[in-house]
């Protein structure tokens, strides 16, 4: 973020905000820092059920997209005396499948002026594991966390604050409902239908979980929450559930018949429906993977953006580790990515207030690109800013939604030779200008380190709407004639964009 973050921090009246736009259900919390550490201030949540508005082309239905404008209404009015730059907002599964999210999604940035990232499974399974292990405590052992969504269950095995395995299954408390509970009967064949299939979801993950092992079972968020309560466990307290509980709770359900005699179990009556659904899930999880025992834990997805903020805040940003590891993974020249990234970060800084980019994603996101524009070069020479492009839109990079690396992956791709105008307006939507000059800083950032000297450039920049004159210290471009070369042949590409370039 700015560079007066620190200094924020410090502030203890400085608020934080983050939003889980669940497939169940959408959760707010709030909180404070103080003395470096985050002190949860408030937790709002409703059931609004956007997985149940799926229909069968995947598209989202009116009714569905209304409910979540309605509670997101009512988030905003707690949202207003919190900086937009503290607030992160993430949708997970409903909004992962949805053909038709950017009708919600621009409505609720328009609404709340922050962004929407939609997150991949195995990043949702991160930050799980985030939130939960800062509620524990921090011993030497592996843990395994399950959380089950209303769209799919994460599960993670972790040690201490690193999560060493992540998975997100295509399971859900409310797509089991709808394909075995459908009409709120429950029977002994829709449970074992229900189980049967979470254990065979399970399959693909099994061995090489039980090969990582763990020493004790974590269990987060509502279904969960709600096996513990209809057992009669205290949730705040240390108790756990067996397989033997699980099952006598299932024999339980079984007996009642229908989800409209569940009020005789200590849960909210808004979990009824989707209760047998959850428990299912669970039963599944615990006989595939041998589970003993499960803890409860309050800590899930919006505690692990609490922290994942404050990480941010503190430059200890995960991002920059998945960046690192990209750089060795594929063997990039280290020294000179940083030039050009150093380059960049000066040429931004003489042009980001005129062109309105003075945004920390915006910075971010230009040295990202300058750091791992090469690593298509491990593929190939030729066309290496396409393989490049995929190499980075299909890896597994922590930290990242999948919007900011889909951006990352179109800056690598347009680094060289012809920019692609075809991907910008798919890509790009809202932030199509911005990305376009950022285009233009890491095309002229790669262009000035082409020979390998690695000394300071004497450059400054004049940028117009769409037009940017460069401009040199006497003397210095004549003696450069490659340089030179170059800015003529990347005048004739910028154009192409409807760019102009000056020098």
């Amino acid at each position: 973020m700015s560079e007066d973050s620190e200094a924020r921090m410090a502030n203890e009246n400085m608020q934080i905000a983050a939003i889980d736009l669940g497939s169940n259900s959408f959760h707010m919390a709030i909180a404070h820092i103080e003395h470096g550490e985050i002190r949860i201030q408030e937790r709002f949540g409703e059931k609004v059920q956007l997985a149940a508005g799926l229909d069968k082309q995947g598209n989202l239905d009116d009714e569905s997209i209304s409910r979540a404008i309605d509670c997101l209404k009512r988030f905003e009015q707690r949202l207003r005396t919190i900086d937009r730059d503290y607030i992160q907002i993430v949708g997970t599964n409903a909004l992962r499948v949805a053909r038709n999210r950017k009708q919600l999604t621009s409505a609720v940035e328009d609404l709340l002026g922050v962004p929407i990232e939609v997150i991949s499974g195995r990043e949702e399974a991160r930050l799980i594991y985030l939130g939960v292990a800062h509620t524990l405590a921090d011993d030497e052992g592996q843990r395994l966390v399950i959380d089950i969504g209303g769209g799919s269950t994460e599960f993670v095995i972790g040690k201490r604050f690193e999560s060493l395995e992540r998975e997100s299954l295509h399971m859900g408390c409310v797509s089991y409902r709808e394909a075995f509970f459908k009409e709120g009967v429950i029977t002994k064949q829709n449970f074992a239908q229900a189980v049967a299939r979470a254990e065979r979801e399970l399959l693909p993950i099994k061995k090489q979980y039980k090969k990582q092992g763990w020493q004790s079972c974590v269990g987060s968020s509502g279904s969960i929450k709600a096996v513990f309560q209809a057992l009669g466990k205290d949730e705040n307290r240390a108790l756990t559930v067996d397989l033997k509980e699980l099952k006598q709770l299932r024999e339980k359900l079984i007996q009642l018949g229908h989800i409209d005699q569940l009020e005789q179990l200590n849960i909210k009556k808004e979990r009824w429906s989707i209760f047998p659904a959850g428990l299912s899930i669970m039963l599944g999880a615990f006989r595939a993977l041998d589970i003993e025992s499960m803890e409860f834990s309050d800590g899930a997805l919006r505690e692990g953006l609490l922290y994942d903020i404050v990480g941010r805040i503190s430059h200890e940003d995960v991002r920059d580790r998945s960046i690192s590891a990209l750089q060795q993974r594929y063997g990039v020249d280290l020294e000179h990515s940083a030039y050009v990234a150093c380059l960049s970060k000066q040429l931004y800084a003489q042009v980001c207030d005129d062109w309105k980019i003075h945004y920390p994603k915006w910075k971010n996101l230009l040295t990202w690109a300058a750091q791992v524009f090469e690593v298509g070069l491990a593929i190939a020479h030729s066309q290496y800013q396409k393989h490049g492009a995929y190499l980075i839109q299909n890896s597994d990079l922590s930290g990242f939604s999948n919007v900011v690396q889909s951006q990352l992956a179109l800056l690598v791709r347009s680094h060289r030779r012809k920019i692609p105008t075809a991907d910008l307006p798919d890509l790009a939507k809202h932030d199509f200008v911005s990305l376009q000059y950022l285009m233009v800083l890491l095309r002229l950032s790669i262009l000035l380190a082409a020979d390998r000297e690695y000394s300071p450039v004497p450059i400054t920049l004049r940028a117009g709407k769409m037009s940017l004159e460069v401009s040199f210290e006497e003397g210095w471009i004549e003696s450069h004639p490659l340089t030179a070369a170059n800015l003529e042949h990347e005048r004739y590409y910028l154009k192409k964009i409807g760019f102009a370039l000056n020098f």
